[in-house]
C-alpha cells in the first residue's frame, strides 16, 4: 500500500490519511472545503464550498497519479438536501465521466461544512 499526502488539499483533522494506493485502485479519504493555503474554511455557500471540495479532490487524486476522469466511485455527504442541485451544478463540471455515486445528507459535518466527497479511482501504474 502506499499513502497519499500532498500539501496542496487540507491535512487531515484526525488520524487518517488523504488517501491509500492498493493494487491500482486510489481511496480517498473525505474532502471538505479547506483552503490548503489558509487551513480555513473560506466559502460560505454550497456553491463556494462544494468548489474547493473538488479543487481538493483534484489535487489528492494527482497526488496519487490519477485524475477525475479516472473516478469510481464517489460518496457525497450534505448537510441539507435542499443543496443537492448546486452541489450537482458545481460536482458535474468536474466529474465529467460521471462515475457511480452515493448522495447523502448528514446530520453534521467536520468544520459545520455543507458538502465532503470521498473517491475511489484508478491509478495508471
Amino acid at each position: 500500500m502506499k499513502v497519499v499526502s500532498t500539501e496542496k488539499a487540507p491535512k487531515a483533522l484526525g488520524p487518517y490519511s488523504q488517501g491509500y494506493v492498493h493494487n491500482g485502485i486510489f481511496y480517498s479519504a473525505g474532502q471538505i472545503a479547506i483552503n490548503p493555503e489558509t487551513d480555513a474554511v473560506e466559502a460560505e455557500d454550497i456553491i463556494g464550498q462544494t468548489e474547493q471540495v473538488c479543487k481538493n479532490a483534484g489535487e489528492v487524486l494527482k497526488a496519487a497519479g490519477s485524475s477525475f476522469d479516472q473516478v469510481l466511485k464517489t460518496t457525497c455527504f450534505l448537510s441539507d438536501m435542499a443543496d443537492f442541485a448546486a452541489f450537482n451544478e458545481v460536482y458535474a463540471k468536474y466529474f465529467t465521466s460521471k462515475p457511480a455515486r452515493s448522495c447523502v445528507a448528514v446530520k453534521t459535518l467536520p468544520k459545520n461544512v455543507l458538502c465532503e466527497v470521498e473517491m475511489i479511482a484508478v491509478v495508471e501504474e
